[in-house]
């Protein structure tokens, strides 16, 4: 249980894990069962805290062991549920069978009786809104809100993997459904619906095929460029896309690259693409980036302090599954090592993941930070005054833009005051010497780099 406590707060260890009891542990079978208070335990500690418990128990008990839940009420006990071993909590949802025409699986007919295969656990509620994404999220809800309207049909979603497209229409989707339970909404991806296509070709059923996609509300066909240079299924989905479009339906597609930088497909497609609304979803700006960080280490209960967030969202500038993979890496180092997660730590096991652009270093941070640790006005270095700590000041500014920064002697002196080379050199060398021999000039120098170049991160 002291693993659980290094990892997650301590008000969250007395709630959620203190009151488990490890009931028993087969080695042979593999099968560990564990003693919790209620079966709202089992609900909580699924949906936040799934992944540090499978990676925990992995670490004592081996990677392939079950784990189950049984409630223990007074001397009563009764057997619950047994936990998903997945470590990833958003799983795919399970699609039509990948090989049977949808018509085989679900009739025409109420949206009661169609699984529209949306992922569930990808909604609004958790969908962080950025300037990058602000476009595309605001009209999903309009969308979502006023499926009648057509605004915005087809809405086609376009960015680089990873930057939340299948959220955002999972969302789009999961809305309509709340919000018009009457809607027939389905979700799939445009390889599944390729697969469907020939299956129906095969076995001659192809007006079924065409029937069901005709019938439904909301179409939403994920990675739409999947479908680039298969001629037969791009005139079925033409097809579809008419009868939708004509008929008042809504039409809802992802795909990495904007319609014109499709190839392989279709002209008569490309252009009913571009006729309704293409909205561009970039990579996560900085402050989005905190954000969604802040809510991976919510959701998964985990405590990681402020300054590892910055760090790794200051330098880490890819996808939003960039930064789940660099999370659950730490979470695993961490659990593994039984180290807590800090700044040092999370540099030490990111340094091969990130690379870390540096920016160069300016006498002007310089000055200021020299002057702000000693406490000095700006003005009083570019003066002429003589006083022992201002004349430190000075000389340390031209000692760290001599070593720092590439300007010349006479450049570092036109920064400091309007001085020349060799009144630089001197200081630069005055300092120097003092190094040799003072320990707490020393450690002025130290840390003055060590804020000058965390600037630089």
């Amino acid at each position: 249980m002291e693993m659980f406590r290094s990892n997650v707060s301590e008000q969250q260890y007395q709630t959620w894990f203190s009151p488990m009891r490890i009931k028993s542990y087969d080695a042979v079978q593999k099968e560990l069962a564990v003693y919790i208070p209620s079966q709202f335990f089992f609900e909580y500690l699924e949906e936040h805290f799934r992944r540090l418990i499978h990676i925990t128990i992995s670490r004592f008990f081996g990677a392939d062991v079950t784990l189950s839940y049984e409630v223990e009420v007074a001397d009563n006990v009764t057997v619950n549920q047994e936990s998903d071993s997945n470590m990833v909590p958003e799983a795919a949802p399970s699609p039509l069978a990948a090989n049977q025409s949808p018509q085989l699986a679900q009739a025409v007919g109420m949206a009661a009786d169609l699984d529209s295969q949306l992922n569930v656990h990808q909604s609004f509620s958790n969908f962080i809104e950025g300037t990058s994404n602000k476009l595309p999220r605001s009209v999903g809800q309009a969308i979502a809100e006023h499926p009648e309207q057509q605004t915005f049909n087809p809405l086609f979603v376009y960015g680089p993997s990873g930057v939340g497209k299948t959220h955002l229409v999972n969302a789009i989707g999961m809305r309509t459904k709340e919000l018009h339970p009457e809607k027939r909404v389905l979700y799939l991806s445009a390889h599944l619906f390729m697969v469907q296509f020939t299956d129906a070709r095969r076995r001659n059923i192809f007006n079924d095929f065409m029937h069901f996609y005709q019938s439904i509300d909301m179409l939403i066909v994920d990675d739409v460029q999947e479908l680039a240079g298969m001629t037969a299924t791009q005139n079925a989905f033409f097809h579809i896309f008419n009868h939708l479009r004509q008929n008042g339906k809504q039409i809802i597609m992802t795909c990495d690259r904007p319609p014109v930088s499709l190839q392989g497909m279709e002209e008569r497609l490309i252009t009913r693409f571009k006729s309704g609304l293409m909205a561009e979803m970039e990579k996560p700006e900085e402050p989005l980036r905190r954000s969604i960080l802040h809510s991976i280490v919510k959701h998964d209960g985990l405590s990681i302090p402020d300054d590892v967030v910055n760090y790794i969202s200051h330098n880490v500038t890819g996808s939003v599954r960039e930064l789940e993979g660099i999370v659950h890496s730490l979470l695993a180092y961490s659990v593994v090592y039984s180290k807590d997660i800090d700044l040092e730590f999370a540099q030490r096991i990111l340094a091969g993941r990130i690379k870390i652009e540096k920016k160069d270093i300016t006498i002007d941070q310089i000055i200021s930070c020299t002057c702000e640790h000693y406490n000095v006005k700006e003005e009083e270095i570019f003066g002429k005054s003589r006083k022992a700590n201002v004349v430190t000041v000075r000389q340390m500014s031209m000692y760290l833009a001599h070593k720092h920064t590439k300007l010349t002697a006479s450049k570092i002196g036109i920064y400091v005051g309007n001085r020349d080379h060799a009144t630089v050199l001197h200081g630069i060398k005055t300092i120097d010497g003092r190094l040799k021999i003072e320990q707490k000039l020393r450690q002025d120098l130290e840390e003055l780099e060590g804020k000058l170049i965390g600037k630089a991160l």
